[in-house]
């Protein structure tokens, strides 16, 4: 009998094609809802209150180096494999993640993480849980549930991070690649403090800026279309077909960016090799002496 090969995720999926997917063994929900502490929201107890059926709560805390002085931290190989058998997601799963920002504030890391440790089926909910919700779909209360499994195989790809060292030498000149802060303009210029106390204001020298806000549409939440993410990089001064790492506030809303541009890549634009994240960001670089 011929086997039958599953069709390779794109980097984002639409509300009616998880609608149609749900229902298979292999396609497995995350919610990856993350919040500042100072914005007031629980995405524990929202997820409790209502998220989309079957879907498992992915932690973004819990996902992170546990022993690491910053926070987000990606965690080791063993660490991410023991979370994914934990929530019940397998080598060959689908997954889908999401969150309840309304500009994929936090599905996008969760979305690289997965990539990091070599599991290419993953992809974002376009238009987070309001696009779910939006017509009037269904909702499930209380925790989720799914059985534990094994999860084997997990490798870090050491070409989708970068460390403190990495970023000296593309500020020195000696690394070619262009450095994209993801926070806010008022941030990126030091204009507005940082939320997590002891941090100096600013941004690393010779970066760039491009809000993660600006990839998605506003007041919808879905991904802007290639033509327009092309024209935003461009507009910063971004060569997207250029080695690029995107840093942020502790390396969250970064992979905003890459998201935008594995987007790009899937529409035939002309970009260079996927966005590497600078782990530590601005927790890291600001803390500096």
């Amino acid at each position: 009998m011929e086997s039958i090969v599953t069709p390779a995720l794109p980097p984002v999926v639409t509300a009616m094609w998880l609608s149609s997917q749900l229902d298979r063994h292999d396609v497995v929900v995350l919610d990856a809802s993350w919040y500042l502490p100072a914005s007031g929201r629980d995405p524990e107890a929202e997820f409790r209150r209502g998220h989309i059926p079957g879907a498992m709560r992915f932690d973004l805390d819990a996902a992170s180096d546990p022993d690491a002085a910053l926070p987000h931290m990606a965690p080791s190989a063993e660490h991410f494999a023991e979370l994914c058998e934990r929530l019940g997601v397998s080598r060959t799963d689908r997954v889908i993640c999401y969150d309840t920002s309304g500009v994929n504030l936090s599905a996008a890391r969760a979305w690289w993480l997965f990539r990091l440790f070599g599991h290419p089926q993953v992809a974002v909910l376009d238009g987070g849980f309001a696009a779910w919700a939006r017509e009037t779909r269904p909702l499930q209360v209380g925790p989720g549930r799914r059985a534990p499994t094994g999860y084997q195989g997990a490798t870090l790809d050491a070409r989708l991070v970068r460390d403190m060292h990495a970023i000296e030498r593309i500020v020195a000149g000696t690394a070619p690649a262009q450095i994209v802060d993801c926070r806010s303009p008022e941030r990126f210029r030091g204009e507005a403090p940082e939320p997590r106390a002891g941090l100096a204001r600013g941004h690393i020298p010779g970066s760039g800026n491009i809000p993660y806000t600006e990839l998605t549409v506003s007041g919808d939440g879905r991904m802007h279309t290639a033509d327009v993410l092309e024209a935003v990089l461009r507009a910063s001064g971004v060569d997207a077909s250029q080695p690029i790492v995107a840093s942020c506030g502790s390396g969250v809303s970064a992979c905003v960016l890459a998201l935008a541009i594995e987007v790009m890549r899937a529409a035939g634009k002309d970009v260079g090799p996927p966005v590497a994240i600078y782990d530590g960001s601005w927790a890291e670089w600001g803390a500096r002496d």
